[in-house]
C-alpha cells in the first residue's frame, strides 16, 4: 500500500511543479525585487567622526564682540569675552560638518567657569587634514584668570546634518 501512494506521489510530482511554478516564480522575483530595493535604497550609516583638537589657547574678543557679553546663564552680569583657538585634525579623506566641541574652563582656582556644560559650540565644516578653529565665550567678570582649558575634542558628521 505505500509503495503505490509513494509511486502516485512520484507519477504526479511533474504535475504538482508545472502547476505551481508560476506562483514559485513570482514570489522568488518579488524577493530579489524586495532585496535589491532595500540595498540600494537604504541611507548609508552616517557616524560620528572624532575630531583631534590641540594647540588650544584663549585670548581677549575684539572691542566689537565683547560688547554686551552675557554669561552663559543668560544674565546681564558683567562678563568676560574670550576667543578660544586652536587646530582640529581631521583624519578622514571626508570633511566633517556640524562638529560639536567639547571642553572643560577651568578659572585660576581650578573651579569650573561653566558648571554642567561640556559642549561649548560648534565648528561648521572641518577639512581633511589640519585646520584652525574659533569659539566665542563668555566668562563671569569675578572669575580669576588665567583660565585652564582641559580635554577639548570635538566630533562631527561626514554629512550634512538636516535640520
Amino acid at each position: 500500500m505505500e509503495k503505490q501512494k509513494t509511486r502516485a506521489f512520484l507519477l504526479n510530482f511533474p504535475t504538482f511543479v508545472m502547476q505551481n511554478y508560476s506562483k514559485l516564480a513570482q514570489v522568488m522575483i518579488t524577493c530579489c525585487l524586495m532585496m535589491f530595493l532595500s540595498w540600494v535604497l537604504t541611507p548609508t550609516a552616517e557616524a560620528l567622526t572624532q575630531i583631534r583638537l590641540f594647540d588650544v589657547s584663549y585670548k581677549d574678543c575684539p572691542a566689537e564682540l565683547a560688547k554686551g557679553a552675557v554669561t552663559s546663564g543668560g544674565s546681564a552680569a558683567a562678563a568676560n569675552c574670550f576667543i578660544v583657538t586652536g587646530k582640529a585634525e581631521n583624519g578622514t579623506y571626508k570633511t566633517v560638518y556640524d562638529a560639536d566641541i567639547y571642553g572643560r574652563i577651568y578659572d585660576a582656582n581650578n573651579d569650573s567657569v561653566m558648571q554642567n556644560r561640556t559642549r561649548l559650540g560648534s565648528i561648521a565644516e572641518v577639512p581633511p587634514g589640519t585646520s584652525d578653529f574659533e569659539l566665542r565665550i563668555s566668562v563671569p567678570a569675578n572669575q580669576p584668570l588665567p583660565l585652564q582649558l582641559k580635554q577639548f575634542k570635538a566630533s562631527g558628521f561626514s554629512s550634512q546634518v538636516r535640520r
